[in-house]
């Protein structure tokens, strides 16, 4: 599903106006029946709505909330925006008209021109934030600062229609956080902001529901973007069902470089990742010392000793594999990292880079220009941060590894809660699978085995990169409805993964 922009949305509503031959009016109608609706489904007339309008069109959605709450028994009290900075839009205008006509003197309805005095607010009551939404240009400033903060610390329960006031739609670096209103319940438009899967912005979000304004079918197909929420039916058009006449070597080689001493168990997950997911054969490089464990815990992989007993020392390919992936459990040991170094320089294929071989890269930060172009990395934060600087933000992050993927044309996959997969053409593709319960030892090995197994068999590399983030969040999904968040293991994600193939094809 793709991400629009605020930019693109408007485009598309323009659009759906023309199309439709209706005026921008009712199109506020239509979002403000969905906004209303949602509203008066949870709460009943007794509960006290404070409704807070700004001069443009977030406001006139707001004025019109107020008025249809009103005709289904609700009473709101409405604070209109009209200081003497900004003169009303034509739609909040005319809603402000409307709603005035409706209600004559049964709400508490105030205008505030100049001097604004904040009705008291506490915890049991219900505040809908319709001073800005996606028409905001620049930070929040003068007395709406102080209205929001005031908001913020009231305790009440705060719903906000298209966006947090003071929230911009995708970047907000810069912004003062402190100047944006902390939503409950957000209810926005057609589809959620890129800036709503940033775990700095969830605090500002709360939950969110999108409202859907039924815009012009043909234009939501045709306006390109660069942002994509990959769902259940985006997997499933990608994924191939199984030819059966197919044997072990049509599915595909990889090798994994894994493993140290005390470390086995990452290079295990990722061999078992590999399999689940349908690699025909895999084979772990790893220390001596690791045949046994290997041996016995994934009997299906072969196992390739390396000339160290206790650490990866050299990179030799003995054959010609489909794939190539470094990194789980490896460890940093300078003769490891040497390794990583002469496997960089000489190897000229796309290969999989995760893990301890990123932290290795990122001792040796020449490297980076080094790595094969159309290479996958599958970074967290930290690893992130260790290859490419400091950055406070998954804003940040994201802005960097769009760079960086362009650059050294490589696919950088950016773990997290949404896991975003950065392509050198600057697509992002944002993953909507996955739980807190991953954040667990041994969950990045398992992707790295996944997302290898289906490189092996012949998906594309962008799209098994995508399916691969999917499929193992997927798993994680299935395997928390068994042991909970608290309770899951990298090997129950492993588990699943199977169980997740088979709910896609579906």
């Amino acid at each position: 599903m793709k991400i629009f922009t605020n930019d693109e949305l408007r485009r598309i509503g323009d659009r759906t106006l023309e199309k439709e031959n209706i005026q921008l009016l009712d199109l506020i109608e239509r979002a403000a029946s969905a906004v209303s609706y949602e509203l008066i489904s949870r709460w009943r007339t007794s509960k006290r709505f404070v409704i807070f309008a700004g001069p443009g069109d977030n406001g006139a959605d707001a004025l019109a909330v107020a008025r249809m709450m009103f005709e289904q028994g609700y009473r709101p009290e409405v604070y209109l925006f009209n200081i003497k900075s900004a003169k009303l839009s034509p739609c909040c205008l005319t809603n402000r008209d409307r709603l005035l006509a409706t209600v004559g003197d049964q709400i508490n309805f105030v205008e505030v021109i100049q001097t604004f005095s904040p009705p008291q607010l506490d915890e049991n009551d219900v505040v809908v934030d319709g001073l800005f939404g996606s028409g905001l240009r620049t930070p929040l400033k003068g007395g709406y600062t102080s209205l929001v903060q005031y908001i913020n610390s009231s305790g009440a329960y705060v719903v906000s229609i298209d966006l947090p006031s003071g929230m911009f739609g995708e970047w907000n670096t810069g912004n003062d956080r402190r100047n944006i209103i902390r939503a409950n319940l957000t209810l926005t438009y057609q589809c959620k902001r890129l800036s709503f899967y940033f775990a700095e912005n969830a605090a500002y979000v709360g939950e969110c529901k999108v409202i859907d304004l039924d815009l012009d079918p043909e234009s939501l197909a045709r306006t390109p973007t660069d942002f994509y929420l990959i769902e259940h039916e985006d997997a499933k058009k990608v994924l191939k069902p199984r030819n059966p006449f197919i044997n072990k070597y049509d599915n595909g080689t990889v090798l994994l470089v894994a493993g140290s001493y005390g470390m086995m168990g990452a290079a295990v997950l990722a061999a078992r990742g590999a399999l689940r997911a349908g690699a025909g054969l895999v084979t772990v490089h790893a220390p001596r010392y690791g045949y046994e464990v290997l041996q016995t815990a994934v009997p299906e992989a072969l196992f390739e000793p390396d000339h160290n007993d206790i650490v990866t020392s050299a990179i030799d390919l003995r054959h010609d594999y489909s794939v190539v992936a470094i990194g789980p459990g490896m460890g940093t040991d300078d003769s490891t990292l040497e390794a990583v170094y002469q496997f960089i320089m000489s190897f000229k294929r796309p290969c999989l880079i995760d893990a301890d071989a990123l932290n290795c890269i990122a001792m040796r930060p020449m490297l980076l220009r080094s790595i094969p172009q159309r290479s996958i990395i599958t970074p967290h934060a930290l690893e992130f941060d260790r290859l490419f600087g400091s950055h406070t933000t998954d804003e940040e992050r994201l802005k960097k590894a769009i760079d960086v993927s362009k650059l050294y044309k490589i696919t950088i996959v950016l773990k997290g809660h949404y896991t975003m997969t950065v392509r050198p053409d600057s697509k992002i593709y944002v993953n909507s699978s996955g739980n807190a319960g991953m954040a667990t030892p041994g969950s990045g090995d398992v992707l790295t085995g996944v997302i290898s197994a289906l490189i092996a068999q012949n998906y594309p590399p962008d799209w098994s990169v995508v399916l691969g983030v999917y499929i193992h969040g997927l798993a994680g999904d299935l395997a928390e409805q068994e042991h909970g968040s608290y309770g899951m293991i990298a090997s129950d994600i492993v588990n699943n993964i199977g169980k997740a193939f088979v709910d896609v094809m579906k």
